[in-house]
């Protein structure tokens, strides 16, 4: 095969794995879709205690609505990308500015920021309309025009603050050393160590307001859930997650002595306190289990993978002309990477997705034990579903590829074989 040949094919292969990820998303969409469908009259017999009639209609509707965004989502995610790729303007900007800015880690760190953001730009109306139409539709959305391009700016100039210097820094260490990807991923650990320590002081109240729990039953009862698991908290905020969406979640923030509990308002409102108890246990499980930092060395070697595969397809001469660039200069192999790599990734996603459902598992048993008892998490997930309008009846194949949580179901009967084995 001559060289031509050769670019051609790899341009080729590369046009195949684009197609055969949108196909899959569409496939398994419509395997889900179908699953939905199956059971969109009646209230199957396991969830008769979980949703009314009226609420589990309801939730089959906005399952179908996710659907169809998803699929278009799907679909036009993958015409832009193609476009980004062999409608040969990245090529030909590229040029233009580096004959106007230079070639230095700064004007390249520039050009693959402002890339990343044009390449982004056509995202935005899909996301509105997800939020001021389809979550407006379903009494979801509670944010407003202004907080939602708010955040948006407010995001972007912190990528600008934080990343544009990161950018910087790896391509400065390109041109430092031959090892370059060992010492950027040591580079970028550390911005994500420092950036974890920090952002629930500086960057999490530029978005949403945390006040501290206020004193009383709910107060004392999950201190004590902490002193019992020897869970070290600085303390534990409500944050107002109503001001955008009804929607509920809890989570930890920072690091040792700094760690906070951070429950959101909207699920403080929908638990009685002894489901709310349950669910801060389940989530000082993946703390015990050790979760987060398993997850952590995941998220490095995966980090550390990518670099190194960057390094090596910036010596191959095709992966640069496959696209239309002149081979040389690590900024377009950045760039390629960054647009190809959820290709690849694609594919990953149940061996990762299986992975965090072993962990939600172990976190479930976790909780069930300290709280002696299974009923309060499964009333609290059984709640969370209803309020949530959770697809109830996904299609086994799809949980599999994309749920990084086990099904209610698969969580109920998980909790019940548990609290039927002996102690």
């Amino acid at each position: 095969m001559d060289y031509e040949n050769g670019v051609t094919f790899a341009a080729v292969i590369i046009l195949g794995l684009i197609f055969l990820k949108w196909a899959a998303q569409l496939w398994l969409n419509r395997l889900n879709q179908r699953q939905v469908l199956a059971h969109r009259n009646a209230v199957p017999a396991a969830f008769r205690g979980v949703m009314d009639d009226a609420t589990y209609a309801k939730s089959v509707q906005y399952t179908l609505a996710r659907s169809r965004l998803s699929r278009f989502e799907d679909t036009y995610q993958a015409a832009i990308l193609l476009l980004v790729l062999f409608g040969g303007g990245l090529p030909r900007a590229f040029g233009a500015f580096r004959d106007g800015a230079g070639s230095s880690a700064w004007a390249m760190a520039l050009f693959l920021f402002a890339t990343g953001l044009v390449v982004t730009l056509p995202s935005l109306p899909v996301q509105w309309f997800e939020q001021f139409r389809l979550e407006e539709r379903f009494g979801f959305n509670t944010t407003t025009q202004r907080t939602w391009w708010l955040d948006r700016v407010k995001g972007l100039l912190l990528s600008l603050l934080l990343g544009y210097p990161l950018l910087v820094l790896v391509l400065k260490i390109v041109e430092w050393s031959r090892s370059w990807w060992w010492w950027a991923w040591c580079a970028l650990m550390a911005f994500e160590l420092v950036l974890a320590v920090l952002a629930p002081v500086l960057i999490l109240p530029l978005f949403n307001k945390l006040t501290p729990l206020p004193e009383g039953s709910l107060r004392n009862r999950l201190l004590d859930l902490a002193h019992r698991t020897r869970f070290r908290a600085k303390s534990i905020q409500v944050m107002d997650g109503s001001k955008r969406s009804r929607h509920s979640n809890a989570f930890f923030a920072g690091f040792g002595r700094f760690r906070k509990i951070v429950l959101f308002d909207t699920l403080v409102q929908q638990l009685s306190e002894t489901e709310l108890e349950s669910v801060l246990a389940h989530e000082i499980g993946h703390f015990k289990k050790k979760h987060i930092p398993k997850m952590l060395v995941f998220s490095a070697a995966g980090a550390l993978a990518g670099l190194y595969a960057i390094a090596a397809l910036a010596r191959q001469e095709w992966f640069y002309r496959a696209f239309g660039f002149e081979p040389g200069g690590m900024a377009p192999a950045f760039l390629l990477f960054g647009l190809l790599s959820g290709v690849v990734t694609f594919w990953l996603s149940p061996l990762a997705h299986g992975w965090s459902r072993r962990y939600e598992y172990q976190a479930d048993a976790f909780a069930a034990g300290v709280m002696g008892e299974a009923e309060s998490l499964i009333g609290a997930l059984r709640k969370l579903n209803e309020k949530n309008l959770s697809n109830l009846t996904p299609h086994p194949l799809y949980s599999w590829f994309y749920y990084s949580h086990p099904t209610l179901l698969e969580r109920e009967r998980a909790l019940e074989k548990l609290a039927l084995s002996p102690r």
